[in-house]
Parts: C-alpha cells; sequence; structure tokens
C-alpha cells in the first residue's frame, strides 16, 4: 500500500467519525503491525493498535482489537465495509460469519446485503466477509485465497484470553485470527489494555510509542542456539544486517552490536538471514543450520528446497527432506541466496503464507559496483528482504571476533534499531534519561534512521509512521547549530544532524520544519529566471557544470531543463561539500549535499544546508547551446576566464553568496566568499594557475587541455587528512586565501594543493602501494615549485633540503634496505635522484612511455621490474644496480634485458655498498 493509499484508506474508513467509543466490558487486544502495507486505524493513549487496515494480494482487510466494535460502532462499520468491497462497487453481498451475525442487523438501513453463513463460502459471491477471529479455523486458506483474489475481509478479535488457555502455543502462530490477518501485516497479540474513547484525527495516527518492541525472541534464541557454544566464522567479509521490524531480531553480532546472522517473522512464515553465503556451508556450524531449519521449518517436516549449493551437506544432516531445487511453492523451507532476481514476490507470499527462508549473502559489492544507485532498495536481496524487517547495509565487517546473543536478555541488551529509537523518543518526549548503553548507539541509529527512510522510497505506510515520529523529535529538540565556531561531538547531536537532512528530504511540510532546524536564515538578495548555456564535451568521468547560483538552506527554485539531458543521466546538484563526514567532532553537518536525476523538463530542488547549484554532466556526453533557465537563485562571486571582464568582476565579487567560484582554463577554485572580496586582479591568478596546472600537464606527459578542469574546495570540515585528493580536491578552509593569492604563492608557495593535484595525477601502472602513495604525487610539488613558481625545493619544502635527504638515505641503506621503511619522503628520494642525474624530461618520457602500453603487471614486484625496464630504457643505462641498492625487488630476467645497456655504477647509492 503506498503512502497515498494509505491515507485514502483511513479517509474512507473514519469517513464522519470524530471519536471511537472503545469503553465498556470488551478489553481490546494490541495489533502488532509489520511490512510495508499495514497501517493503524486507532491508538490508545499508550500509542499501542487496537484497530488496523492492510492489503494483500488484490484484496483488503480490517482488524478490530475486540469483535464486540462490530457491533458496537455501525457507522465504522459501514464504512469499513465500502473500502473492504474496493473496485466491486456493484456488488453489494456481504458475507457474515453467524458468530457476529449482529453485523447483519446493523446493516438493514444500508446498501449492503447480508448473508449469515455457518463458515467461509467462496461460492456465495461475497465482496466482503465478517468474522471474528476465533471461527476462522479451518478455514483460513480459502479465506486468504479469496482476500488475494480481490476479496475484502473484517475480522474482530482479541488474543489475550486465548494465550491464557494455550500457554504452551505461540499467539503469532497458532491463534486463528493470526492466521489470516498475520499474512497482511497485522498481529493479533496477547497483551491488552482496557478500552478508551479514541478521537478520529484528519490524519492517520502515528505514536512514537507505537515503535516499542512487544516481544522478546527469548524462545527464538533458545531454540536457534541449543548446542551451539560459539561462532567462528573469522575470515568472511560480511555486510552488516540493519534489523528494523518490530519482529525481526539479531542473533550474532560483533562487539558493537552489528549484526551478521538475524531472523524474523513475516506473515505466518520466518526467514534467517545470513550476511555472507560463505558460511552457509560451514561445518563448524552444522548444529546451527540444524536449528535454523528446523525453526523455520515450524515442525512440518516439510521439503526443504536447497538452490544454495554449498548448503546442502549440511542441511542433509538434519533429518528433514532436504532436495536440491529451485523455487517452488510446495516447499516447507527454502534456501539460497540474496543474488537472484527470481520468483522475489512469489517467496514473499511464500513466507508470508508459512514458509521459511535461509537466505545468505553480501550487498556491499553491489553497491561498490552500482555507484549512485539506491542499493538499499535497488539491491535484489534487499527487494526480497525490506519488508520483513531485515535489510543488509553496504558497511562491511570481518576479522571481528562473533557471538551469539544471549536468550536470556537478548534484546534488552542488544542493538535493535526500534528499541533504540524508541528509547530516544522517549528521551525527547518524557525526559527520560538515556542509559549509557543507549548512549554509545545513538551515532549508528542516526545512520540507521537515514537508511531506514531510503529503504521504500516514501512508498508505504511505515515510511509515513517513521517520518511523523522523527518529525515529532526534531521540533521538540531542534538541531545544534553547528559551525566552526561551535562544534558538536556528542552522540545525541550526531543524531540530531543526520537525522535533520534525512527527515526534510522526506518531509510533507519542509517548510515548517525548517523553521525548528535552521536559526540564523537571513533572506540573501536573489536573481530571477537566471539563464545558463550548456556547452559541454566529457570524456570518461563525470562533470560539474558550475551555475553561478547559490541556494540558501530550505530556499527552492524551479529548473528548466532542456529535454535533449532528459533522463540520459544528468543530475542537478545542490553544494559543493561533497564530503560525508564520520568524525567525532563536527563543525557542520556530516552529509550537506544533495542530488537530484534530472527526469523531466521542470524540476524543483532544494537542500536544507542550502549550497551551490550545479549541473551534473555523464561522462560522454557532448551537449551545444542547450539552455537551462533557473528560477530564482543567490548570485555567487564568479569569475570564469575568457568571459567575465574585471569590471564585471568588481561588481561580483560583492555578490551575497557565502561561495564564491574562480573558474579557469584547467581548475576551478570554491572559496568561501571573504578571501576575494578584495581580490582586484582574478585574471593575474587565472595566468598564474593556468601555467601551474600547465606545468602539472607536462610532467605527466598530457595535453595542456586537460579532459576536465580539476576543481578544488575549501571547507569547513573535509572526510580526512588537511586536504585530500579527488573530484574535487578538498581541504579545509585555512589555505582559501592563499590558493588565491599570487603574491603567498610566488613567494612561500603552495606545496599542498600542489601535492594533491599530484595525486591526481597518480597512475597504479607505476604505483606501488602503500609505499608511494604519498611520495610520487611530490614529483610535481617540485616541479611546479621549481618551474613556475621560482622557488627552490629546499625552500618549498624543508624536507628537500640536501642535508636531510642525505640523512634519509643514508640511514635507509644502513637500516638494511627494506621496503617496509620505503614510503614516503623516503620513497621520494628514490624518484629525485633520478631527476638529478637524468633531469625531468628524463620523467616525461617515462609517464609518455607508459601512456603506450597496456596489460600491467598486478602486484608490486611486478610493476617494479616494468618501471625499472621502462626509466632504464628511456634514459639508455642499465638502472638495475640503482634499483637494487633501494631494496627493489630487481628479478633475474629484467636484468637479462637490460644488460646490453651500459651500467650506472656511481649512482648515488653506491657508496653505501
Amino acid at each position: 500500500m503506498s503512502s497515498s493509499e494509505a491515507k485514502q484508506a483511513y479517509t474512507s474508513i473514519m469517513r464522519g467519525l470524530k471519536e471511537l467509543d472503545l469503553t465498556g466490558t470488551a478489553i481490546p487486544c494490541h495489533l502488532i503491525l509489520t511490512g510495508d502495507n499495514a497501517l493503524p486505524l486507532a491508538l490508545n493513549c499508550k500509542g499501542q493498535v487496537h484497530m488496523a487496515a492492510s492489503t494483500y494480494g488484490s484484496g483488503r482487510i480490517v482488524v478490530f482489537g475486540h469483535e464486540s466494535y462490530m457491533k458496537t460502532l455501525p457507522k465504522l462499520v459501514e464504512n469499513t465495509l465500502l473500502w473492504l468491497r474496493g473496485d466491486q462497487s456493484d456488488n453489494t453481498s456481504v458475507g457474515i460469519h453467524k458468530a457476529v451475525e449482529d453485523v447483519a442487523k446493523n446493516l438493514a438501513n444500508t446498501s449492503f446485503q447480508p448473508k449469515v453463513m455457518n463458515k467461509f463460502n467462496s461460492d456465495e459471491g461475497v465482496a466482503v466477509y465478517v468474522t471474528d477471529a476465533y471461527s476462522v479455523e479451518g478455514s483460513e486458506d480459502d479465506i486468504l485465497e479469496f482476500m488475494k483474489s480481490g476479496g475484502g475481509v473484517l475480522l474482530g478479535g482479541q488474543a489475550w484470553w486465548w494465550a491464557t488457555q494455550h500457554p504452551e502455543d505461540s499467539v503469532l502462530l497458532k491463534f486463528g485470527g493470526n492466521k489470516v490477518a498475520g499474512v497482511a501485516g497485522i498481529h493479533f497479540t496477547e497483551r491488552h489494555r482496557e478500552g478508551e474513547c479514541v478521537s478520529v484525527d484528519s490524519q492517520i495516527p502515528y505514536s512514537w510509542k507505537s515503535i516499542k518492541l512487544r516481544k522478546d525472541f527469548k524462545e527464538d534464541l533458545e531454540f536457534l542456539l541449543q548446542g551451539v557454544s560459539e561462532f567462528d566464522i573469522s575470515g568472511g567479509t560480511f555486510s552488516e544486517i540493519l534489523v528494523h521490524g518490530p519482529l525481526s531480531f539479531p542473533i550474532v553480532t560483533n562487539a558493537e552490536g552489528r549484526a551478521v546472522i538475524a531472523g524474523g517473522y513475516y506473515g505466518k512464515g520466518r526467514v534467517v538471514l545470513v550476511s555472507h553465503e560463505g558460511i552457509l556451508g560451514f561445518k563448524s556450524l552444522a548444529r546451527f543450520w540444524s536449528n535454523a531449519v528446523h525453526w523455520l521449518d515450524q515442525g512440518r517436516r516439510g521439503v526443504i528446497g536447497v538452490e544454495a549449493d554449498n548448503a546442502l551437506d549440511n542441511l542433509k544432516e538434519t533429518g528433514l527432506n532436504v532436495e536440491k531445487t529451485g523455487f517452488r511453492p510446495d516447499l516447507s523451507v527454502f534456501v539460497r541466496t540474496v543474488y537472484g532476481e527470481d520468483h522475489i514476490k512469489q517467496i514473499q507470499e511464500f513466507v508470508a503464507e508459512g514458509g521459511g527462508l535461509l537466505i545468505g549473502g553480501h550487498s556491499w559489492y553491489w553497491a561498490q559496483t552500482h555507484l549512485g544507485e539506491n542499493y538499499l532498495s535497488e539491491f535484489t536481496g534487499n527487494k526480497l528482504l525490506n519488508s520483513m524487517g531485515l535489510t543488509l547495509l553496504s558497511g562491511t565487517l570481518g576479522g571481528c571476533p562473533f557471538k551469539a546473543l544471549e536468550p536470556g536478555s537478548a534484546i534488552k541488551d542488544s542493538y535493535h534499531f526500534r528499541r533504540l529509537l524508541y528509547h530516544f523518543a522517549q528521551h525527547v518526549n518524557e525526559n527520560k534519561e538515556i542509559t549509557p548503553d543507549g548512549e554509545k548507539y545513538l551515532k549508528k541509529l542516526g545512520c540507521d534512521c537515514a537508511n531506514v527512510l531510503h529503504l521504500n522510497s516514501c512508498s508505504c505506510s511505515s515510511h509515513l509512521q517513521l517520518v511523523s515520529v522523527l518529525t515529532d523529535i526534531l521540533k521538540r529538540t531542534g538541531i545544534p547549530q553547528v559551525s566552526e565556531q561551535s562544534t558538536v561531538s556528542s552522540p545525541k547531536d550526531h543524531l540530531l544532524l543526520n537525522l535533520a537532512t534525512e527527515v526534510y528530504k522526506v518531509s510533507p511540510n519542509p517548510e515548517e520544519l525548517l523553521g525548528f532546524l535552521i536559526k540564523d536564515n537571513p533572506v540573501l538578495p536573489a536573481l530571477f529566471n537566471h539563464r545558463i548555456k550548456l556547452n559541454v564535451n566529457t570524456a570518461d568521468g563525470g562533470e560539474w557544470v558550475s551555475t553561478g547560483l547559490y541556494l540558501s538552506p530550505g530556499m527552492k527554485t524551479y529548473m528548466a531543463l532542456p529535454a535533449e539531458i532528459i533522463n540520459k543521466g544528468w543530475k542537478v546538484q545542490i553544494g559543493c561539500q561533497t564530503d560525508q563526514l564520520s568524525a567525532d567532532t563536527l563543525s557542520r553537518a556530516p552529509c550537506v549535499c544533495e542530488i537530484f536525476p534530472v527526469t523531466s523538463e521542470m524540476m524543483q530542488v532544494h537542500n536544507l544546508w542550502g549550497g551551490l547549484v550545479y549541473l551534473i554532466a555523464p561522462p560522454n556526453t557532448q551537449v551545444t547551446g542547450a539552455e537551462v533557465m533557473v528560477q530564482v537563485g543567490v548570485p555567487v562571486p564568479y569569475y570564469k576566464s575568457g568571459e567575465t571582464s574585471l569590471s564585471d568582476w568588481l561588481h561580483l565579487r560583492a555578490a551575497p553568496s557565502p561561495w564564491a567560484e574562480l573558474e579557469f582554463e584547467n581548475i576551478i577554485l570554491t572559496v568561501p566568499s571573504d578571501v576575494v572580496r578584495s581580490l582586484d586582479r582574478p585574471d593575474e591568478l587565472a595566468a598564474l594557475w593556468d601555467r601551474i596546472m600547465k606545468a602539472i600537464a607536462d610532467l605527466s606527459s598530457i595535453p595542456h587541455k586537460l579532459k576536465r578542469k580539476e576543481r578544488f574546495v575549501c571547507d569547513v570540515q573535509i572526510s580526512h587528512g588537511w586536504m585530500h585528493a579527488g573530484y574535487p580536491i578538498m581541504a579545509h578552509t585555512s589555505p582559501a586565501a592563499e590558493i588565491v593569492s599570487v603574491a603567498h604563492a610566488t613567494t612561500t608557495g603552495l606545496w599542498g594543493p600542489i601535492h594533491e593535484l599530484g595525486h591526481n595525477q597518480q597512475r597504479g601502472c607505476w604505483e606501488f602501494p602503500s609505499h608511494t602513495t604519498e611520495a610520487t604525487c611530490n614529483l610535481w610539488s617540485v616541479y611546479v615549485h621549481e618551474t613556475v613558481l621560482n622557488i627552490p625545493r629546499g625552500k618549498a619544502h624543508e624536507q628537500m633540503l640536501s642535508e636531510k635527504r642525505i640523512k634519509r638515505a643514508a640511514k635507509y641503506a644502513q637500516n638494511g634496505r627494506n621496503l617496509t621503511e620505503w614510503d614516503m619522503w623516503t620513497a621520494l628520494e628514490t624518484y629525485m635522484q633520478l631527476q638529478d642525474q637524468f633531469g625531468w624530461e628524463a620523467l616525461k618520457l617515462v609517464f609518455a612511455a607508459y601512456h603506450n602500453m597496456s596489460h600491467f603487471p598486478g602486484d608490486n614486484k611486478g610493476k617494479m621490474n616494468l618501471y625499472c625496464q621502462t626509466f632504464s630504457e628511456t634514459v639508455g643505462k642499465d638502472l638495475t644496480g640503482f634499483f637494487k641498492a633501494w631494496g627493489w625487488p630487481i628479478e633475474g630476467d629484467t636484468e637479462k634485458k637490460l644488460s646490453n645497456l651500459p651500467a650506472w655504477t656511481d649512482h648515488p647509492m653506491a657508496q653505501y655498498n
């Protein structure tokens, strides 16, 4: 049931009602709602559900927490029958079980034609069937088929009395009403409370109290872990399992409470998920797999269908009937991996109607190979599992000690998304202190809230509930107004910042919510109907296209986009700070960039945190002369070489955006606007950066015109380091003034920025990680400082002083020329000695030679031999002795290939022999 369908269902069922009188002698039981389709209709003051609606197949169902309400609330029943009838508006026939025949009397003055029945009979041709939860025994399969085919079911009853008479039986699985309603995600429980007079609101009633877990899973864990003393599953790389359903639970976790094996109830069936398919074949876990399959089989001793080959041997020892087979609906338990696209809907129905599912696999590889796609909803395993309350996350867990939960206190002492969210909501709404146990999980809870919000793309009732609860939390607490001057570090603040980002995206009323989140949000002068010409010709990588506009926090704008870029992989991006932060102390929110796929010619875009507006052009795309119009945006101090005149710049530099952009021939600098307010000659800065970028291209032996302009963004906080390479290169704000200053660059230098640009020039075929990762990038720093900035290497960086270089080389040789010590400055010295002897031109020729090669070795040893050979052939000397003196693993074959060249015997390392 989509969110819009859920709202329509609630409105239809509650039409004309102001309150529901649930007082009296009837004591209703509480209902648990699971899956994507079930929605609450009536909650008591404790947030417990007494009435609910759902869909299954083509049909519909409404459940009352006590059968007497079908008699005492005739208007509600009439509305309910109208909704349950669905598309069968011409069918007024309602079947009514004799146990609730008083309902027939209440329908006397309605359009419905009641038929009292001793038991359900599909041949009667009714549109809706009304019964109590105790009278479905023996007819549940027929009722399910009726509902699945489009029929409506009204079911009333309570399970608490039944539970007292059947203390050894599971209410979830054995109570008659659950054999029908449970399939649609509505479960009767033994919990109960005296009825109240419940007001009827205009919106679906949601309460943070409804999130509370109602089952401890003690008996399930005792069964699953019987005879299992340890879980030795080290060696694999697991995905983390997000356990978020009200009837799902962790089974095995690491020390941080992150689950790698989990289980749960879904409808009348059960599921066990393990986050790597490899351990299905572990002999050491044979007892656990036997327990799991028996738990899933529920005593039927039916056929266990196994599609996952490695699980066969273990499962054949269970004493059950095990067959190698694909999915069949007549199985008792099906065993498979998470990777297949086939039978997803059929398997969900199979489990909902009582089947067992043992499933294994991870999502991290899929997420890594499908960048830009929402693995939470698009990965096949998650398509199958999300509605069951289990989701595979992209983060990896490996090499950790894993332990099974203690059945007696499993949920109380472990991480469970709903348990922690309930306690945090209780803290916010009732000022209940957060325990140290809860405190340590708050940061993770914020990330998991974001994950759950992304599961179904706002498309179901359960999503509406979560949005409602989280919105109420944010309105009560607000969020920390984080900045460089006002940092935050508490887990609670981390949680609130994560929540704000994600809830704002899906809020039905973001304008109202904005006032609770951003306290200082001045209205800035804006441009209207701003036009941008697209002249794009991208290579292998995507490219950001600057618009010269900024959106304030929460500011919305419409963009009119040309037809030729619709559904072609283009995107709109709000924000230049693409780094996502995981630091303990934050100077800004963890994620402040928002991306919208371009899917229509008119789009509305916005971002809670605001940001510069970009179009992202996909790889290998050419568009010339197309026009984009932006309805409204704040002007940016934006200079573009060859287009912006000096007189225009002197006006533009005062534009109100807090971000400025300087776009030159081969690089774009994005900096806080404050650092360019007094920049008088951007043309001189452009000329300097043009020379720097040409020098970088020269050393790399590539054309002066880069395939994609480099980008440099200065932010108050980045994901790691003081600066890091990438697109864009990210840096802290403190270097911003330096990179836009010709005087600073030509006197003090720009070692750090050029170092990062050097990283972007590194190629795996001549890189030897981890030794050279922070070494060879500095070749560009030395080259640019010497050839463009006229700053000697020793002045550009103190580590390049001659005395320090000599001392490092000597120490390395004296310590045995061990490659474990050959990294960063020591590794750089190898290349600088080559440059000292053969000059920069030799290095350029070596890089050029690699451009014409293919089929490179994949290991460091092979790559080092290739580099030795390539450099030797380039300079016409046998350099094997030099590289061996540096401890490189030069092979006999390489020496033989180069033996015809004159040997370089007087190299700098020879003195240490």
